[in-house]
């Protein structure tokens, strides 16, 4: 969890609901993405990239100049891509030497970025151009660019390869293939949806001053809950089995653990100072 009011990074052990560790990380660490051999934060104020292992030991850094927020990891490739939110731009950096390698251009303050289950598309989340941009991870040439709902921020995709987008301006979420650009569905949530998270054949969504999580049925793009959680909730990420969602408490300090079958909060875990953990946080099980 990143923590950017307190500049840590919190590790917590789910299983056995608490915190095993924390680690400094300067430079009000916001963005993460989170994978099997380790960790990757971005902090917006040193407008520092950090690659860490899995025990939270830093592996290397990179310096960016610009606007960096948003993170997600392609291990496939060996590319990590950061949000330029200043310049309208992506920049696509070697994860193992921690270097940039390629710029890829998108609507205007592009945020959240997600890479599909498949690991053929990646897509930001253009929040001043009302659209999300999408490329292909092959190429990393932008195929298409898709409107969207009113300045959409977090963004993720579902197990079948949908698209949720979550609307912070609209408070909906636009549901869309991203292989043709059709809106399949725009889903009213909670005010000002953050992200996105998927479990038990639902999408579950954060809402940042609604203090709830909306969740959404998979099938029929209905909604089915709304569950409230901790204060001000931005990153929402699923465990590997699918049975608990954790939700980041901004205001509150604490993660909440969401039983994703029954809908019900079944604990709360204290964190540093403004957990933020914004993209997927949760390492692979075994990690």
């Amino acid at each position: 969890m990143t923590n950017q009011n307190s500049e840590e990074v919190s590790i917590l052990d789910l299983t056995a609901r608490v915190e095993r560790a924390r680690i400094s990380v300067p430079g009000k660490p916001a963005g993460v993405a989170a994978g099997k051999d380790g960790f990757f934060t971005v902090s917006p104020d040193s407008k520092t990239v950090r690659r860490f292992d899995p025990a939270g030991a830093e592996t290397g850094q990179l310096i960016l100049d610009g606007g960096p927020i948003g993170i997600a990891h392609d291990p496939a490739r060996g590319h990590l891509f950061v949000s330029d939110w200043y310049n309208a731009r992506l920049w696509v950096i070697d994860a193992a030497a921690m270097a940039v390698t390629g710029m890829l251009a998108t609507g205007s303050a592009p945020a959240g970025l997600a890479v599909s289950p498949d690991g053929r598309w990646l897509v930001s989340a253009d929040r001043d151009a009302d659209r999300v941009s999408v490329f292909d991870l092959d190429t990393l040439h932008r195929v298409r660019a898709i409107p969207v709902g009113t300045r959409p921020f977090g963004l993720g995709f579902a197990p079948d390869g949908r698209l949720f987008v979550g609307n912070v301006g609209s408070n909906d979420v636009s549901v869309l293939d991203p292989a043709t650009g059709e809106i399949l569905a725009t889903v009213p949530v909670g005010e000002r949806p953050y992200g996105v998270a998927f479990a038990c054949g639902r999408a579950f969504v954060s809402n940042q001053y609604a203090d709830t999580v909306s969740v959404i049925d998979l099938a029929t793009l209905g909604p089915v809950a709304e569950i409230a959680v901790g204060e001000y909730p931005e990153g929402i990420d699923a465990t590997g089995d699918g049975a608990t969602i954790v939700v980041a408490n901004w205001f509150s300090n604490t993660v909440s653990l969401i039983d994703a079958e029954r809908m019900s909060v079944t604990a709360e875990i204290a964190t540093g100072d403004g957990p933020r953990a914004f993209g997927r946080f949760i390492a692979p099980e075994g990690n």
